[in-house]
């Protein structure tokens, strides 16, 4: 089978590209997927260049999300033929992953497809889709339902959708994104306001701001979501899910003890499985957005290693959905 394979070469140097492996044998409480489609995220690429905090076994195949159909099945839980779905756990870190014509995954894994979407649909949204939808709900299990909600790194695959699905459930929505040519691509997503990182990410020595936003969906962390927290109304809620800007935090208490702002943290690969599906159903009725095909750049296996190329540059936009 065809395979985009990363291959340690010697210390500290890593090589990657389309290779011909075989076709992996499954054991006890595996299935093999013949995977349709995969996309990429930022993890996929920091992979792709031997990033230690997300593999180190190698040769290894990237690629965190996968659908397709059961190909071969050594569970109980699932039959050939049926079509399912993988985001997370260690699929695409030190477990081969969805970069590849085909890939076994424990039972444990794999989600069934919910109606309504296919594999192309489902893949667009993949793991970025799925903490955009994770961020959504704690928003709403919280009791913010209205209001004008921020989201930073808005251009990123989280920030995209979650700015979409928040303009359809009707909040307001104010996007942070540091690239000034894609303010149109953001209004055309719902969001009715757009504001530049540069003018955000400025050194703030106040303690708090003045209340305008019912919720904060940040992808970045840093100082922007430290200067977001200040300005969450009453009872509000930020969802935390990203580093891209520094996993660092200075902040201090009083938006959470003078406003009763809550901060959730966000894991999509460790999620359990009833959580995952529930969310899978989300996107495939409530949350169904209709900017998709905006959202998508469309790449064959080949053109991977490009598209690596853009993400870790930061000059990515949207999704990338992999054809396999």
């Amino acid at each position: 089978m065809k395979a985009y394979v990363v291959e340690k070469i010697e210390d500290r140097k890593f090589e990657s590209g389309v290779q011909d492996i075989e076709i992996p044998a499954i054991e006890d409480n595996e299935v093999l997927i013949k995977v349709s489609y995969s996309s990429l995220n930022f993890k996929d690429a920091l992979s792709s260049v031997g990033n230690p905090g997300v593999t180190r076994v190698f040769p290894h195949v990237t690629g965190i999300d996968v659908a397709g159909t059961i190909e071969e099945s050594n569970s109980d839980e699932f039959t050939v033929g049926q079509k399912v779905l993988v985001t997370g756990y260690d699929m695409g870190m030190n477990t081969n992953g969805g970069h590849a014509e085909f890939v076994k995954v424990p039972a444990s894994w794999v989600v069934k497809m919910p109606t309504n979407i296919t594999d192309k649909e489902i893949m667009t949204y993949g793991t970025a889709g799925l903490t955009a939808a994770l961020s959504v709900n704690e928003l709403l299990n919280n009791g913010v339902t209205s209001g004008e909600i921020l989201v930073t790194g808005a251009t990123g695959g989280v920030g995209s959708i979650a700015v979409s699905i928040l303009s359809k459930l009707g909040f307001e929505v104010t996007a942070i994104s540091g690239k000034e040519d894609k303010i149109p691509f953001l209004k055309e997503l719902g969001a009715k306001e757009v504001i530049l990182r540069k003018d955000f990410d400025v050194e703030n020595k106040r303690p708090m701001g003045s209340e305008k936003y019912s919720g904060v969906i940040d992808t970045v962390g840093g100082n922007i979501l430290a200067e977001a927290l200040k300005l969450i109304k009453y009872d509000g809620v930020a969802t935390c899910c990203g580093l891209t800007s520094s996993h660092e935090l200075a902040t201090n208490v009083f938006p959470f003890i003078l406003r009763g702002v809550r901060l959730i943290g966000i894991d999509s690969v460790e999620a359990k499985k009833e959580k995952k599906a529930a969310a899978w159903e989300k996107i495939a009725d409530e949350f169904k957005i209709e900017t998709l095909e905006s959202l998508t750049n469309e790449i064959s296996l080949d053109e991977i290693k490009e598209s690596y190329e853009a993400l870790l540059a930061g000059k990515s936009v949207g999704r990338y959905l992999v054809k396999i």
